[in-house]
């Protein structure tokens, strides 16, 4: 099998890490000028590997293998959440680079844009694969500054390409790489996990309406106080949840917003974010129908309660003869030092999977830490995932 320069490997890593660079991390939402810069960067690094790279009309970046023959897509994504760190995404995308140099053939590299949401869930990979429609485009908008995602990708200077669709007959499947973002690889003292399948996660924002007033002068018993309705809400969740979960579902309310918002008046307004996930569909649908009957319950208190979204993805088992072709690779160079396990956070395999047979591999997050900029892995579990992943590219290639 062809050895991998893991110097060279960890150069291309710290580079990108300069771009957007914030303290030990990077700060490069998609579309911002610094993601921007990263995709261009990323372009000509294709370019220098031989690679045709081009960006496409929604801000994904390609480079193809120019040879004939068949061909094996690696990937991730480049851009990061606010102000997190310098591995997600940006490991698997530098994995597919390396492995192209060091193949030779065989690889097409692709980064996905906004694999994390900041428009909209896996815009880039779900456009690649057809799934994203004009009117999807027409309605996105910056999750935080309201740009809408039309004017996002014309200031970002690729609006008027073509958006390029999966040719299936292309690729013999799809390899994406990613830290683990937890800690069951460190705590089990392990250095590789083959992903077994990605979770499927139902999302929800909840709005309560009751009636704003004077915190001084509202009786108690007569008061319509949004604020206290949503709590009653998340405690009910936290109390009711447990009974139907599985041993791996994990549920989060990630923001609540009062409205006014102020020490001496009675919100009335209140809002809520909240998702669970889980790789078993029978389990998201318990969940989904335990929490409609907690906001049935809910609507019998004082409060006006709406659910203003919903949105979710599909549980996505990985391919068994690609976690095969891993699980040997990782056997060679770590033997008994890797394990099959799911994996909690989404990625855009679970979208190329929905096309192409594909797998993951995990290499450890130090502390379990992701999504913020202390996110690191040592270098050498970086130098090993990398090697493994070219040995099982080789492995897939090999069997046309």
């Amino acid at each position: 099998m062809p050895t991998i320069d893991g110097d060279r490997l960890l150069r291309d890593l710290y580079a990108a890490r300069e771009i957007g660079k914030y303290k030990t991390g990077v700060h490069r939402p998609t579309f911002s000028p610094q993601d921007v810069e990263a995709r261009h960067w990323l372009a000509a690094r294709f370019t220098d590997a031989g690679l045709d790279a081009s960006i496409d009309g929604i801000g994904n970046v390609y480079g193809r293998d120019p040879t004939p023959g068949r061909k094996l897509l690696l990937g991730s994504h480049m851009e990061t959440q606010n102000h997190a760190g310098w591995l997600d995404g940006a490991m698997g995308v530098i994995y597919g680079l390396e492995v192209a140099r060091t193949l030779g053939r065989g690889i097409d590299v692709a980064a996905w844009a906004d694999e994390e949401g900041h428009f909209g869930p896996f815009i880039g990979s779900r456009s690649f694969c057809g799934l994203l429609t004009e009117h999807e485009i027409d309605v996105c908008s910056n999750r935080e500054t309201g740009v809408s995602l039309r004017d996002a990708v014309r200031q970002a200077g690729f609006s008027g390409r073509p958006r390029q669709k999966v040719d299936a007959g292309r690729y013999r499947g799809y390899l994406e790489a990613h830290i683990e973002q937890g800690a069951d690889l460190e705590d089990h003292h392990l250095r590789l996990g083959i992903v077994t399948a990605i979770v499927g996660s139902r999302r929800f924002r909840i709005e309560f309406k009751g009636q704003q007033n004077h915190a001084g002068t509202t009786r108690m018993a007569a008061r319509k106080d949004a604020g206290v309705a949503l709590v009653k809400l998340v405690a009910a969740i936290e109390a009711r949840f447990p009974s139907v979960a599985g041993p791996l579902t994990v549920w989060t309310t990630g923001d609540i917003k009062l409205d006014p918002g102020a020490p001496s008046i009675v919100p009335g307004r209140a809002e809520l974010v909240f998702q669970f996930r889980d790789t078993d569909p029978a389990i998201l649908d318990a969940l989904d129908a335990t929490l409609n009957e907690l906001l049935e319950e809910a609507a019998r208190g004082p409060c006006e309660v709406t659910v203003t979204y919903r949105g979710s993805t599909a549980p996505s088992a990985m391919d068994p003869g690609f976690q095969a072709a891993l699980t040997a690779a990782a056997q060679h160079h770590a033997p008994g030092l890797h394990q099959p396990m799911p994996s909690g956070a989404g990625h855009d395999a679970q979208i190329l999977s929905q096309m192409l047979p594909s797998a993951m591999l995990f290499v450890p997050s130090i502390g379990g830490i992701s999504h913020h900029y202390t996110e690191n892995t040592r270098d050498e579990d970086i130098v090993l995932g990398c090697q493994v992943f070219a040995d099982a590219a080789e492995s897939i290639l090999a069997k046309g």
